[in-house]
């Protein structure tokens, strides 16, 4: 998960995030079938530390009918400035 340089990679931060929001939404809708990600932005603001733990901190910014918008932070190890900042929306199916 790491490329040269010992960063951590871009593909797994957004992947982090991405599983951080759809656990941060199915805990607020309960377990609904095919809830998918319609947008997902991310910002790298620095390189993760190698052999660090990556934290998500994940909320939600608005949870709608049809969509829910939400926002994670993303941390590594014990540095107190995020490491990346994203945005994401997910698609909610009618019942």
């Amino acid at each position: 998960m790491l490329r040269p340089g010992a960063t951590v990679s871009g593909a797994t931060l957004m992947a982090l995030a991405d599983g951080a929001m759809y656990v941060l939404l199915l805990s607020a809708i309960g377990p609904v079938a095919l809830a998918v990600t319609t947008n997902l932005n991310i910002n790298f603001l620095r390189k993760g530390a190698a052999g660090q733990d990556v934290l998500a901190e994940a909320k939600l910014l608005k949870l709608g009918k049809r969509l829910a918008v939400g926002e994670v932070t993303l941390l590594s190890g014990d540095f107190p400035d995020p490491i990346a900042h994203v945005t994401a929306t997910y698609s909610i199916p009618t019942k």
